[in-house]
């Protein structure tokens, strides 16, 4: 992906760079975690730091050394902040913790510039560029400065540092500026929990359980694409104010909550496009219904397995089974990524051919209610349904050439609307089927929240395919688990 100089936009350079001390508990080396494996895995693949965070509008008054406190304090509280990696000769990754060190914020002068737009160039410049994982802080800070008032701040953060999950332990630790103990394992002792026979006992369980899948599923997830154009690799928004409206409909009328329901309409919603068998979908878990990783601000996601079986049935029904089976899932979504990869290897080699599992569900929603003035009538309802479904929206937003297998879906609120986001490389699950994906899950869940008796069908093999193009309508203490958070 370019970056913003090679657009054409001219991106400032910092008129100041405050240098920021920071202290904070813990210091040492170790392996890495299971959740900092997991996303490790990723950044290789995709070849980029993933960059999470962004940019936001200061309340007025905020000074610079307001925000340069705020930097300290996020680097002392954090241990996941104060992280690099280390790497041997083979190239294999190690964690370092260090207890104390020196990073930088920088100042941005707007002069006549529109402060927002500065702030844009410069979060921009900050997610275009690798982060140096055993050289640089994890955490890239700037402060957009008018006339000697702070207005902007910019920080973008590698998604080593923590998911999404996380995030908002931090965001809330931040505004009450908590000076409590950090509780629970960070990633360090995560590590050294995990490499312990209580640890062992979890990986082996998990694994006996993706075993049993892997064993007995479909090699491939889809029949293969007949795109072969270049780039390969698609990213997609889809702002939906219909999903947001319906979805929360559908939660309340099966008595579960939005991930079920999530995650039901996506299995449907495949099966009626192209997948032929079994669902089989990776959700991303943010196992913090596990005591000791609770509060934690550090990589703990990972992917589990479920396995669907879609028949002909109600959606509802299929809502439900979701979720009897969303414990399972959870409980074997805590295992070692190394060990995983090499077990699919071995299944593979043992069944002779590839076993596929880059089939990915992430929701960060955050369970809302109906909205209010949500139609009770459903004459009425149905009026406000379609009348929202008009002003859907589907961009591509980023092409770039990625040879990497797999088909990622993520939902996040947004203040009216649900938006998702889909990846793909084409030549895996093409764009057209992509778009489709999405405008086809839209129509399913208004279809649903309208009628308790929607069905599953039309599947694959049994008449017309839905969406036929664009525009178609164990370890640390255990307690149940809360759907799923963001990554």
């Amino acid at each position: 992906m370019s970056g913003p100089e090679e657009r054409g936009a001219t991106v400032p350079e910092p008129a100041e760079r405050i240098a920021v001390h920071f202290t904070g508990d813990g210091s040492g080396t170790d392996e890495m975690s299971w959740g900092m494996w997991e996303i490790w895995h990723a950044i290789v693949d995709q070849r980029s730091s993933l960059p999470i965070g962004g940019r936001t509008a200061l309340p007025e008054g905020t000074a610079v050394d307001d925000v340069a406190g705020e930097l300290r304090y996020l680097m002392s509280r954090f241990p996941s902040m104060r992280t690099l990696l280390r790497f041997d000769a083979t190239g294999r990754p190690t964690q370092e913790l260090f207890g104390s060190g020196t990073t930088v914020l920088e100042v941005y002068d707007a002069g006549d510039a529109d402060p927002d737009e500065v702030a844009s160039l410069v979060e921009q410049r900050y997610r275009a560029r690798d982060f140096a994982y055993d050289t640089e802080w994890p955490v890239r800070m700037g402060v957009v400065r008018r006339n000697g008032a702070a207005t902007h701040l910019i920080s973008i953060m590698c998604h080593l540092v923590m998911d999404a999950g996380g995030g908002a332990i931090m965001l809330r630790e931040v505004q009450e500026r908590s000076t409590a103990p950090v509780t629970g394992l960070q990633q360090l002792e995560q590590a050294g929990w995990q490499r312990s026979p209580a640890g062992q006992r979890q990986n082996d369980k998990a694994l006996r359980h993706w075993e049993r899948a892997l064993r007995t599923i479909p090699a491939r997830r889809f029949p293969p694409s007949v795109e072969q154009g270049t780039p390969r690799h698609r990213v997609g928004l889809f702002e939906s104010r219909a999903l947001r409206l319906a979805v929360p409909l559908i939660v309340e009328r099966t008595g579960t909550d939005t991930q079920s329901v999530l995650q039901a309409l996506y299995a449907i919603v495949l099966r009626r496009i192209n997948v032929t068998g079994p669902v089989v979908v990776r959700p991303v878990v943010n196992n913090r219904f596990r005591s000791d990783l609770s509060d934690v601000v550090c990589m703990v996601a990972q992917a589990g397995i479920s396995v669907m079986e879609i028949g002909d049935s109600t959606v509802d029904e299929v809502v439900e089974l979701t979720r009897r089976g969303a414990l399972t899932t959870f409980k074997h979504a805590y295992f070692h990524p190394e060990k995983l990869n090499e077990l699919i290897a071995r299944v593979s080699a043992d069944r002779g051919e590839r076993v596929d599992v880059q089939c990915f569900l992430n929701d960060r929603t955050s369970n809302r209610p109906p909205e209010e003035g949500t139609a009770a009538d459903p004459g009425e309802l149905a009026r406000q349904l379609r009348k929202a479904q008009q002003d859907s929206a589907f961009r591509w937003t980023q092409e770039v050439e990625d040879t990497v297998d797999a088909f990622y879906v993520a939902f996040d609120d947004l203040p009216d609307a649900l938006l998702t986001e889909v990846q793909t490389n084409t030549r895996y699950f093409s764009a057209e089927d992509a778009e489709s994906f999405v405008r086809g899950l839209e129509a399913l869940a208004i279809e649903a929240a309208l009628d308790p008796g929607a069905r599953t069908g039309p599947l694959v093999g049994d008449g017309p395919l839905v969406g036929d193009g664009p525009g178609s309508g164990g370890g640390p203490g255990e307690r149940e688990p809360a759907p799923e958070q963001p990554r």
